[in-house]
Protein backbone atom coordinates (compact mmCIF):
# COMPACT_ATOMS: atom_id res chain seq x y z
CA UNK A 1 0.00 0.00 0.00
CA UNK A 2 0.86 3.47 -0.51
CA UNK A 3 2.18 5.68 2.39
CA UNK A 4 0.18 8.59 3.33
CA UNK A 5 1.95 11.65 1.92
CA UNK A 6 0.42 15.25 1.93
CA UNK A 7 0.34 17.99 -0.83
CA UNK A 8 0.93 21.50 -0.38
CA UNK A 9 -1.21 23.53 -2.32
CA UNK A 10 -0.99 27.16 -1.73
CA UNK A 11 -2.10 29.54 -4.04
CA UNK A 12 -0.08 31.33 -6.40
CA UNK A 13 0.78 32.57 -4.51
CA UNK A 14 -0.83 30.38 -3.23
CA UNK A 15 1.88 28.01 -3.29
CA UNK A 16 4.30 30.32 -2.77
CA UNK A 17 3.01 33.06 0.03
CA UNK A 18 5.81 35.75 0.08
CA UNK A 19 5.27 38.87 2.05
CA UNK A 20 7.32 41.37 0.07
CA UNK A 21 7.48 45.29 -1.17
CA UNK A 22 4.36 45.86 -3.82
CA UNK A 23 2.31 42.32 -4.01
CA UNK A 24 -0.88 41.88 -5.22
CA UNK A 25 -1.81 41.73 -1.64
CA UNK A 26 -0.26 45.02 0.46
CA UNK A 27 -1.17 48.62 0.31
CA UNK A 28 1.67 49.95 -1.73
CA UNK A 29 1.53 51.40 -5.25
CA UNK A 30 4.67 52.28 -7.13
CA UNK A 31 4.27 55.72 -9.57
CA UNK A 32 4.89 55.99 -13.08
CA UNK A 33 8.03 55.45 -14.30
CA UNK A 34 9.19 53.53 -11.25
CA UNK A 35 10.31 49.83 -11.17
CA UNK A 36 11.50 47.48 -7.66
CA UNK A 37 13.29 44.37 -8.35
CA UNK A 38 12.93 41.79 -5.28
CA UNK A 39 14.77 38.36 -4.86
CA UNK A 40 13.53 36.28 -1.64
CA UNK A 41 14.68 33.12 -0.58
CA UNK A 42 12.02 31.10 1.61
CA UNK A 43 12.59 28.28 3.77
CA UNK A 44 9.34 26.05 5.11
CA UNK A 45 8.92 22.85 6.54
CA UNK A 46 6.65 20.28 8.31
CA UNK A 47 6.60 17.08 10.29
CA UNK A 48 3.18 16.86 10.53
CA UNK A 49 0.20 17.06 8.30
CA UNK A 50 -3.57 16.93 8.14
CA UNK A 51 -4.82 13.85 6.81
CA UNK A 52 -8.21 15.34 6.42
CA UNK A 53 -9.01 17.35 9.44
CA UNK A 54 -7.05 14.81 11.32
CA UNK A 55 -3.02 15.76 11.84
CA UNK A 56 -0.48 13.08 11.81
CA UNK A 57 2.97 12.23 11.48
CA UNK A 58 4.46 9.75 8.68
CA UNK A 59 8.08 8.28 9.47
CA UNK A 60 7.88 7.50 5.30
CA UNK A 61 8.09 11.65 5.15
CA UNK A 62 10.02 12.33 7.94
CA UNK A 63 10.52 16.03 8.07
CA UNK A 64 9.24 17.51 4.77
CA UNK A 65 11.09 20.46 3.16
CA UNK A 66 10.21 23.43 0.63
CA UNK A 67 12.95 25.73 -0.36
CA UNK A 68 12.20 28.72 -3.25
CA UNK A 69 14.11 31.65 -4.82
CA UNK A 70 11.59 34.25 -6.61
CA UNK A 71 12.84 37.12 -8.14
CA UNK A 72 9.90 39.20 -9.09
CA UNK A 73 9.51 42.66 -11.09
CA UNK A 74 7.10 45.62 -10.43
CA UNK A 75 6.66 48.30 -12.53
CA UNK A 76 4.40 51.64 -12.30
CA UNK A 77 2.19 52.06 -15.90
CA UNK A 78 0.60 54.91 -13.98
CA UNK A 79 0.23 56.15 -10.56
CA UNK A 80 -3.30 54.16 -10.22
CA UNK A 81 -1.79 51.23 -12.23
CA UNK A 82 0.87 48.86 -11.76
CA UNK A 83 2.05 45.21 -13.13
CA UNK A 84 4.12 43.06 -11.34
CA UNK A 85 5.27 39.55 -12.36
CA UNK A 86 7.14 36.51 -10.51
CA UNK A 87 8.84 33.65 -11.80
CA UNK A 88 9.55 31.33 -8.39
CA UNK A 89 12.34 28.31 -8.41
CA UNK A 90 11.42 25.65 -6.31
CA UNK A 91 13.18 22.80 -4.42
CA UNK A 92 11.61 19.66 -2.04
CA UNK A 93 13.61 17.26 0.12
CA UNK A 94 12.32 14.81 2.69
CA UNK A 95 14.54 13.03 5.36
CA UNK A 96 12.62 10.24 5.95
CA UNK A 97 11.16 7.84 2.97
CA UNK A 98 12.75 6.48 -0.70
CA UNK A 99 10.90 9.20 -2.66
CA UNK A 100 13.29 11.91 -4.03
CA UNK A 101 12.16 15.07 -3.97
CA UNK A 102 12.39 17.85 -7.33
CA UNK A 103 13.64 21.32 -7.75
CA UNK A 104 12.57 23.34 -10.81
CA UNK A 105 10.93 26.21 -12.36
CA UNK A 106 7.02 26.24 -11.11
CA UNK A 107 4.75 28.84 -11.94
CA UNK A 108 5.15 32.29 -14.19
CA UNK A 109 2.64 35.14 -12.19
CA UNK A 110 1.25 38.16 -14.11
CA UNK A 111 -0.55 40.15 -12.18
CA UNK A 112 -2.54 43.90 -12.40
CA UNK A 113 -3.37 46.18 -9.43
CA UNK A 114 -5.18 49.32 -9.83
CA UNK A 115 -5.90 51.57 -6.67
CA UNK A 116 -9.61 52.63 -6.81
CA UNK A 117 -9.90 54.97 -3.93
CA UNK A 118 -7.18 56.99 -1.57
CA UNK A 119 -9.43 59.58 0.04
CA UNK A 120 -8.59 61.33 3.36
CA UNK A 121 -10.68 60.37 6.21
CA UNK A 122 -10.77 61.21 9.94
CA UNK A 123 -7.12 61.49 11.12
CA UNK A 124 -5.76 59.25 8.07
CA UNK A 125 -6.24 57.69 4.92
CA UNK A 126 -8.25 55.23 3.08
CA UNK A 127 -7.27 53.32 0.09
CA UNK A 128 -8.80 50.71 -1.38
CA UNK A 129 -7.27 48.43 -4.14
CA UNK A 130 -8.77 46.13 -6.68
CA UNK A 131 -6.53 43.39 -8.40
CA UNK A 132 -6.61 40.72 -11.66
CA UNK A 133 -3.93 38.28 -11.97
CA UNK A 134 -2.84 34.78 -13.71
CA UNK A 135 -0.51 32.46 -13.28
CA UNK A 136 0.47 29.09 -15.28
CA UNK A 137 2.94 26.29 -14.75
CA UNK A 138 6.47 27.85 -16.38
CA UNK A 139 8.30 24.18 -16.49
CA UNK A 140 6.31 20.62 -17.13
CA UNK A 141 6.76 19.35 -13.64
CA UNK A 142 4.60 16.89 -12.61
CA UNK A 143 1.45 17.79 -10.11
CA UNK A 144 0.61 14.26 -9.37
CA UNK A 145 3.57 13.81 -7.31
CA UNK A 146 2.54 14.65 -4.00
CA UNK A 147 3.95 16.36 -1.44
CA UNK A 148 7.08 16.84 -3.68
CA UNK A 149 5.02 18.24 -6.91
CA UNK A 150 6.34 21.86 -7.47
CA UNK A 151 2.83 23.39 -7.33
CA UNK A 152 -0.64 22.16 -8.47
CA UNK A 153 -0.22 22.21 -12.47
CA UNK A 154 -2.83 24.57 -13.34
CA UNK A 155 -4.14 27.95 -14.81
CA UNK A 156 -5.19 29.76 -12.20
CA UNK A 157 -6.98 33.38 -12.40
CA UNK A 158 -7.42 35.34 -9.48
CA UNK A 159 -10.08 38.42 -8.51
CA UNK A 160 -9.02 40.57 -5.48
CA UNK A 161 -10.24 43.49 -3.78
CA UNK A 162 -7.91 45.24 -0.69
CA UNK A 163 -8.87 48.11 1.30
CA UNK A 164 -6.42 49.65 3.88
CA UNK A 165 -6.68 52.55 6.40
CA UNK A 166 -4.01 54.17 7.37
CA UNK A 167 -3.40 56.73 10.14
CA UNK A 168 -0.87 60.00 9.54
CA UNK A 169 1.42 58.44 12.06
CA UNK A 170 2.03 54.97 10.49
CA UNK A 171 -0.32 52.58 11.73
CA UNK A 172 -2.88 50.97 9.17
CA UNK A 173 -5.36 47.89 9.13
CA UNK A 174 -5.86 46.02 6.08
CA UNK A 175 -8.09 43.47 4.89
CA UNK A 176 -8.17 41.74 1.60
CA UNK A 177 -10.45 39.05 -0.34
CA UNK A 178 -9.94 36.76 -3.16
CA UNK A 179 -11.28 34.44 -5.06
CA UNK A 180 -9.03 31.73 -7.22
CA UNK A 181 -10.24 30.00 -10.03
CA UNK A 182 -8.53 27.01 -10.66
CA UNK A 183 -8.29 25.32 -14.34
CA UNK A 184 -7.78 21.11 -15.13
CA UNK A 185 -3.95 19.66 -14.72
CA UNK A 186 -2.39 16.60 -16.52
CA UNK A 187 -1.70 13.09 -14.17
CA UNK A 188 0.67 10.66 -15.71
CA UNK A 189 -2.29 7.94 -14.94
CA UNK A 190 -5.15 6.85 -16.36
CA UNK A 191 -7.89 6.70 -13.62
CA UNK A 192 -7.91 8.32 -10.28
CA UNK A 193 -10.77 8.47 -7.87
CA UNK A 194 -12.40 10.79 -6.41
CA UNK A 195 -15.70 9.73 -4.17
CA UNK A 196 -15.94 8.17 -7.71
CA UNK A 197 -13.48 6.41 -10.22
CA UNK A 198 -12.64 8.62 -12.71
CA UNK A 199 -11.15 7.05 -16.36
CA UNK A 200 -9.10 10.00 -17.10
CA UNK A 201 -5.94 11.71 -16.49
CA UNK A 202 -7.17 15.06 -16.37
CA UNK A 203 -7.79 16.24 -12.96
CA UNK A 204 -10.12 19.05 -11.56
CA UNK A 205 -8.18 21.51 -9.41
CA UNK A 206 -10.89 23.32 -7.17
CA UNK A 207 -11.00 26.60 -6.93
CA UNK A 208 -10.11 28.43 -3.68
CA UNK A 209 -11.36 31.65 -1.32
CA UNK A 210 -8.37 33.60 -0.04
CA UNK A 211 -8.61 36.20 3.15
CA UNK A 212 -6.24 38.30 5.00
CA UNK A 213 -6.02 40.64 7.68
CA UNK A 214 -3.18 42.21 9.06
CA UNK A 215 -2.10 44.93 10.99
CA UNK A 216 0.84 47.39 11.12
CA UNK A 217 3.01 50.31 11.07
CA UNK A 218 5.81 52.37 10.08
CA UNK A 219 8.95 53.89 11.45
CA UNK A 220 11.83 55.84 11.26
CA UNK A 221 10.21 58.07 8.97
CA UNK A 222 8.73 55.54 7.03
CA UNK A 223 11.81 53.60 6.45
CA UNK A 224 10.68 50.43 8.67
CA UNK A 225 7.58 48.75 8.14
CA UNK A 226 6.44 46.28 10.30
CA UNK A 227 3.19 44.18 10.15
CA UNK A 228 1.42 40.84 11.67
CA UNK A 229 -1.23 39.04 9.65
CA UNK A 230 -3.74 36.21 9.67
CA UNK A 231 -4.67 34.46 6.28
CA UNK A 232 -7.10 31.89 5.15
CA UNK A 233 -7.57 29.81 2.28
CA UNK A 234 -10.25 28.06 1.94
CA UNK A 235 -11.25 25.14 -1.14
CA UNK A 236 -14.93 25.52 -2.58
CA UNK A 237 -15.03 21.21 -3.14
CA UNK A 238 -12.70 18.88 -3.60
CA UNK A 239 -12.08 15.93 -1.55
CA UNK A 240 -9.70 14.27 1.20
CA UNK A 241 -7.02 12.48 1.44
CA UNK A 242 -7.71 8.81 1.62
CA UNK A 243 -6.08 6.08 4.30
CA UNK A 244 -3.15 4.51 3.10
CA UNK A 245 -3.14 6.75 0.07
CA UNK A 246 -1.46 9.43 -2.00
CA UNK A 247 -3.00 12.91 -2.12
CA UNK A 248 -3.61 14.68 -5.55
CA UNK A 249 -4.44 18.00 -7.27
CA UNK A 250 -8.31 17.48 -6.55
CA UNK A 251 -7.75 16.97 -2.93
CA UNK A 252 -9.91 20.21 -0.90
CA UNK A 253 -7.15 21.68 0.85
CA UNK A 254 -7.63 24.84 4.03
CA UNK A 255 -4.84 26.63 6.12
CA UNK A 256 -4.98 29.85 8.52
CA UNK A 257 -1.94 31.24 9.31
CA UNK A 258 -0.43 33.92 11.22
CA UNK A 259 2.63 35.58 10.08
CA UNK A 260 5.11 38.65 10.99
CA UNK A 261 6.95 41.00 8.39
CA UNK A 262 9.29 43.62 8.96
CA UNK A 263 11.22 45.56 5.61
CA UNK A 264 13.57 48.50 6.14
CA UNK A 265 14.48 50.66 3.35
CA UNK A 266 18.51 52.09 3.71
CA UNK A 267 18.96 55.92 4.55
CA UNK A 268 22.25 56.35 2.62
CA UNK A 269 21.53 53.83 -0.30
CA UNK A 270 18.81 55.05 -2.20
CA UNK A 271 15.88 52.83 -3.17
CA UNK A 272 17.74 49.53 -1.09
CA UNK A 273 15.74 47.57 1.38
CA UNK A 274 15.69 44.17 2.93
CA UNK A 275 13.00 42.42 4.59
CA UNK A 276 12.10 39.30 6.54
CA UNK A 277 9.15 37.30 7.76
CA UNK A 278 8.01 33.77 9.79
CA UNK A 279 4.81 32.44 9.68
CA UNK A 280 3.00 29.20 11.10
CA UNK A 281 -0.22 27.01 9.73
CA UNK A 282 -2.05 26.86 12.92
CA UNK A 283 -4.79 24.94 11.42
CA UNK A 284 -5.54 22.78 7.97
CA UNK A 285 -6.70 20.41 6.05
CA UNK A 286 -5.03 18.08 4.00
CA UNK A 287 -1.61 19.53 4.14
CA UNK A 288 1.50 19.83 5.86
CA UNK A 289 1.56 22.07 9.15
CA UNK A 290 3.88 24.25 7.87
CA UNK A 291 6.30 26.32 9.72
CA UNK A 292 9.15 29.03 7.71
CA UNK A 293 10.67 31.73 7.20
CA UNK A 294 11.81 34.22 3.99
CA UNK A 295 14.91 36.92 3.76
CA UNK A 296 14.70 39.20 0.53
CA UNK A 297 16.46 42.20 -1.17
CA UNK A 298 14.58 45.02 -2.83
CA UNK A 299 16.20 48.00 -4.83
CA UNK A 300 13.62 50.60 -6.53
CA UNK A 301 14.43 53.18 -8.75
CA UNK A 302 12.86 55.31 -11.27
CA UNK A 303 12.70 53.58 -15.28
CA UNK A 304 12.08 57.39 -16.93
Amino acid sequence: MKSRFLGLFLASWGILQLSTAQTPLDGLMMKKGEICVAVVYEDARWDQYWEGTYLRTNANVGTFSRKSIMPMIVGGISDKVNIIVSLPYVKTSATGGQLAGVEGIQDFSISLKAQLVDQTLGKGKLMVFSNLSFSTPASNYLSDYLPFSLGFGANELGLRAIGQYELEKGPYLRASASYLHRGTTEAERDFYYQDDAFYTFTMDVPDAVHGQVALGSWFLEKRLRVEASLTALRCASGDDIRIYNSPQPTNKVDFDRVEGFAQYYFKNVKGLGVLGYYNHMFSGRNMGQFSGYGLGLTYQFNAF
